[in-house]
C-alpha cells in the first residue's frame, strides 16, 4: 500500500477548508487540534492557510469510551482552549479518522466548555472504518485498509505517514 505524503495533501485541504468556510459565511473560525497528531496537522494547516491563529489543543483521553476494548491506557493531559467555545465557529482537526470515537469524545469535551455555533471537522486521512456516523467536512485522502491494518502519523515536522504492523486479533 502506498501512503500519501501529508505535505502534498495540506495545500488541497487548505483550499477545501477555505471554500467550506466561505460557503458557510464563517470569517473568524477558531482552530482546535486533537492531541497529538491533530495538533500537528492543525499547525501545518494553519501554516498552509497563511494564518497565525492561536491553536486550541484538546486531549480527549478522559472522554474516550473504548480504552478497555483497545487496551489503551490514557495519559490524560489538560486541554488548552485559550478562547471561548460558546457561540464560536470551530475547526476541529484530527489526523486519522477511523472508528469516529475520538471525534465523538472531542465533541463531548467541547460541549462541556459551551455550545459552539458550528464545528467543521478536518481530517488528514479517512480510513472508512467508522463505527459512528461521523464524516469529515474536509479530508486529505481516503484509504480503505484491511481490518488489521493501521496507519500512524509521525511528526511534528516533517509530517509523515507510516504503515503499522498488523494489529493482533
Amino acid at each position: 500500500m502506498s501512503l500519501p505524503n501529508p505535505a502534498e495533501l495540506l495545500p488541497q485541504m487548505a483550499a477545501a477548508l477555505n471554500t467550506h468556510l466561505a460557503s458557510r459565511n464563517i470569517t473568524e473560525p477558531r482552530f482546535i487540534g486533537i492531541h497529538t497528531g491533530g495538533v500537528w496537522v492543525a499547525q501545518a494547516l494553519l501554516q498552509a492557510l497563511g494564518r497565525s491563529d492561536v491553536l486550541g489543543i484538546l486531549d480527549v483521553s478522559f472522554y474516550r469510551d473504548d480504552f478497555t476494548q483497545s487496551g489503551l491506557h490514557p495519559q490524560v493531559r489538560p486541554s488548552e482552549l485559550p478562547f471561548e467555545i460558546e457561540g464560536q465557529h470551530l475547526v476541529l482537526v484530527d489526523d486519522v479518522l477511523m472508528s469516529g470515537r475520538t471525534v465523538r469524545a472531542a465533541l463531548n469535551e467541547l460541549f462541556d466548555y459551551g455550545r459552539p455555533a458550528s464545528v467543521t471537522l478536518v481530517c488528514l486521512l479517512d480510513l472508512c472504518a467508522r463505527e459512528l456516523p461521523i464524516r469529515p467536512d474536509v479530508v486529505g485522502a481516503i484509504l480503505s485498509l484491511a481490518p488489521t491494518e493501521r496507519v500512524k502519523l509521525l511528526g511534528p515536522a516533517p509530517l509523515t505517514l507510516e504503515q503499522q504492523p498488523p494489529a493482533a486479533n
